[in-house]
């Protein structure tokens, strides 16, 4: 608040003037505390970016020393360094900001409550003396007594005087209140204004620097994705890595040199040796030893220069050294002197002899040819006996899958934006997306969208079919059915990404361009796939080609009452299982096992022929495969069309359906409560299942009878979808309303393929709950010949249709 004073009210020195002057002097004082605080918070705040500074100067220290010691990486070097002097820049602007807080807050507050305050201070302190001077005059003057003239006189005089005196220090005393109180306003906006200032200088300053640098932040922003896929192909690549070694057999870990005369680095052979000293104690001590050069060479550490134990390998000798206390010892003996050594195993020491052998043979050979070299496949080798090989690939990965799913119309280009040769998938819409659309997708969740990649995932076959049903162009056809109507633009490669996240969110989340069907049209669409099912199950019928009975087996030793079992396990291992005998031991074991137990389990099961079945017998050689009927519902709906859909095998109009909101496990209470998934059982498409699993469908819903897709799968003897749901997760011990597991079902109807898939998984199971959580026992097993099924389920299904109706008990 501003308070300007009178000058003739001074003058009269009225009471108003008084509590006008000790508002003055009240508000005066209360400034004055404030501006020392203010300052004083000033000060606080300088020292505290300082030391701000200084940590952040530590800092910058320490991103530099990183960017040095990234030498070898150019692009941490060149962008840390970049990212560094960033850094020290803004650093600068702070400490230009706290010098200009200093000069404008601090100095000039100071200065003016140093100076101008004083002032006030001082002119108060006249200005009470001289009242008080007039006050006594005043009191002099009226206590002279009338008949004492001089005392009169003289009280005049003085009482003149004083007010004299008075009036021109209450006038210098306002002038000064008046002064201050302009010149606080000016004194406080001024500093703050400068202050502000500075801070608009500071913020501008790190704007235009940050703009610069911008572009190498996009394009380091840019890199950084593909950094991210490079690392995730070398972590995948390394873990596969560690699993195969993991898998290894290292009980005869001892084996594993080889001598290589061909080796890049010149070293044939290397590994650790405990040499006995020379000295008189005879002390050994382990060191590497390494075969370079046709000389034997040793080091303790890596840094230091390789020790030469013989200069010439063909002026030596090697032999085995049985007349000392240690084992494994031998000796390496020159003309001028002898190095024993010891190995750790006698396969080690048998290895290294071998190799000093071959590499006198090797230096002579070289000497003697002009420097050609021992061929390599004639050289007696040493080295690992570790002779398995590679696990085979089951299911395909990089270049084979891209090129099945990029062979698809529309797949060249991302589905979302159009970016040419994308390399990601989304696998339960079946569409190709590139880099970016694929970290988009991946925020939806994966109930909207599962993303996978074409190079650097492995496909299972089933998969890669489900994606070729789909692709770009039906997808887009189904979500984007009304975009052009409602006037949306479909992104571009380049558009900003919250562009494109916003777009794929209303195209995928929202499914604000799909077009909603009417009744008339759905009722269409649900007809014409229930009469499409119908001609496909009579199309099947009327064209399977009769089916051979399987071949005889070969006769082996066997009991009479394991014949069965023996014509099981020849089915398992024929080729027309797709179970390689490649195999280990135990993979045999344990699918001639479960095949065996299926069969005799089949031979104690089989109940006494019956005059009349009690169920229709199948015809032809197919399995049999019970009357789909279509009734009309009381009302049609999108999870009607998915029902019929997923029957007729038609991926398309499945993916229609759930768009237009169906949903995945809709029940037909009309049908016996089925599912989507237990009518594609019905219709016998694997890759329906498979589309109906990847969108959320449960694989162990029930219809009214207590079944599950993997109960309908086993009646219906499709061993590929009972390999496809024990995968998924299924629940192979629920029963159904007549107590019947799906084990008990394919052991009733003698299919040996089924019964096998469902006790190796029965087996796999009770050895992981044996061995502990952790267990993998029986894993490689189980998955090479479940990856087996898979393979052939896809590709060759009609070796999987050898289920033969006459052998059923029921006939």
């Amino acid at each position: 608040m501003r308070i300007m004073l009178d000058f003739e009210e001074c003058l009269k020195d009225s009471p108003r003037f008084r509590a006008t002057i000790e508002e003055v002097e009240g508000d005066v004082g209360e400034l004055e505390t404030k501006l020392d605080k203010l300052v004083k918070l000033c000060i606080g705040m300088i020292d505290a970016g300082k030391a701000y500074n200084a940590a952040n100067k530590q800092f910058v220290s320490g991103i530099r020393e990183l960017a040095q010691q990234s030498t070898r990486d150019e692009v941490i070097e060149s962008s840390l360094t970049k990212f560094a002097e960033s850094l020290q820049e803004m650093i600068n602007y702070h400490t230009i900001l706290f010098d200009q807080a200093q000069r404008s807050i601090k100095s000039q507050l100071q200065t003016f409550m140093k100076e101008d305050l004083r002032k006030f201070k001082d002119a108060k302190k006249q200005f009470d003396k001289v009242s008080e001077e007039k006050e006594a005059a005043l009191t002099k003057n009226a206590q002279a007594p009338r008949n004492k003239q001089h005392e009169v006189e003289e009280a005049t005089s003085i009482l003149t005087a004083t007010r004299k005196c008075f009036r021109h220090i209450v006038l210098d005393y306002v002038l000064q209140i008046n002064v201050l109180q302009s010149k606080r306003r000016s004194e406080i906006l001024k500093s703050m204004l400068s202050f502000m200032y500075a801070h608009l200088t500071f913020f501008h300053q790190g704007y235009d620097l940050f703009s610069e640098l911008q572009p190498l932040m996009k394009q380091l922003g840019g890199q950084l994705d593909q950094l991210v896929v490079d690392a995730a192909k070398e972590k995948r690549d390394m873990e596969m890595k560690h699993s195969t070694i993991q898998q290894k057999d290292f009980s005869n870990d001892d084996t594993k040199l080889e001598y290589n005369v061909d080796a890049e680095n010149g070293i044939a052979m290397e590994g650790y040796l405990f040499k006995r000293a020379s000295n008189a104690f005879k002390t050994w001590n382990r060191r590497w030893f390494s075969i370079q050069n046709n000389q034997l060479v040793y080091q303790k550490k890596f840094k230091d220069n390789p020790t030469v134990v013989v200069e010439d390998l063909r002026l030596c000798t090697v032999k085995h050294c049985e007349d000392i206390e240690r084992r494994f010892c031998f000796e390496v003996v020159s003309p001028t002197k002898s190095c024993m050594m010891q190995a750790d195993s006698e396969k080690l020491r048998q290895a290294w002899i071998k190799a000093v052998q071959n590499s006198i043979a090797t230096a002579f050979r070289e000497k003697g040819d002009d420097g050609e070299k021992l061929d390599r496949k004639s050289s007696t080798s040493t080295g690992s006996l570790d002779s398995s090989g590679e696990p085979r690939e089951k299911s395909l990965k990089g270049d084979s899958a891209l090129q099945k799913v990029m062979a698809i119309a529309g797949n060249t280009a991302c589905c979302d934006c159009g970016q040419p040769d994308p390399r990601w998938a989304s696998i339960n819409l079946g569409i190709t997306l590139c880099i970016q659309c694929s970290g988009i997708h991946r925020s939806l969740g994966v109930h909207f969208s599962k993303v996978r990649s074409l190079t650097l995932d492995s496909w299972e076959p089933e998969l890669l079919k489900l994606m070729c049903e789909l692709g770009n162009g039906v997808i887009n056809q189904i979500y984007e059915a009304r975009r052009e109507e409602l006037g949306a633009r479909k992104p571009h490669p380049g558009d900003p990404r919250h562009e494109v996240e916003a777009y794929i969110k209303a195209k995928y989340v929202d499914r604000r361009f799909v077009r909603r069907p009417s009744d008339d049209e759905l009722k269409l669409k649900v007809v014409s796939l229930s009469k499409q099912e119908k001609r496909l199950s009579t199309s099947s019928s009327e064209l399977a080609p009769p089916r051979a009975p399987p071949p005889t087996p070969k006769q082996r030793p066997a009991s009479g009452a394991s014949a069965g079992a023996a014509l099981a396990g020849q089915k398992i291992k024929s080729e027309d299982s797709g179970i390689q005998n490649s195999a280990d031991g135990s993979r045999e074991m344990l699918a001639n096992t479960a095949s065996t137990n299926s069969l005799n389990d089949t031979e104690a099961a089989e109940p006494e022929p019956e005059p009349e079945p009690e169920e229709p017998m199948c015809q032809a050689s197919s399995p049999c495969k019970e009357q789909v009927v279509f009734s009309e519902p009381k009302e049609y709906s999108p999870g009607l069309q998915l029902y019929w859909a997923s029957c007729a095998r038609s991926l398309p109009d499945m993916a229609q359906a759930l768009a237009h909101g169906a949903p995945v496990n809709w029940i037909n209470a009309e049908d016996d409560k089925r599912t989507p998934l237990i009518m594609a059982v019905q219709g016998g498409s694997l890759v329906a299942c498979e589309f109906l699993l990847q969108n959320g469908a449960s694989v162990n819903q029930q219809d009214v009878h207590g079944r599950g897709p993997l109960h309908h799968a086993t009646i219906m003897g499709h061993t590929g979808q009972v390999c496809l749901f024990l995968k998924r997760g299924a629940n192979q011990n629920a029963t159904d309303i007549d107590a019947k597991t799906p084990l008990t079902i394919a052991v009733e109807a003698a299919n040996a393929d089924i019964v096998t898939l469902l006790r190796l998984a029965k087996m796999n199971d009770e050895m992981r709950e044996a061995e502990g959580p952790y267990s993998q026992s029986g894993d490689e097993t189980y998955q090479d010949i479940f990856q087996d099924f898979t393979q052939m389920a896809s590709n060759d299904p009609d070796k999987l249709n050898r289920f033969q109706p006459h052998d059923s008990p029921r006939q």
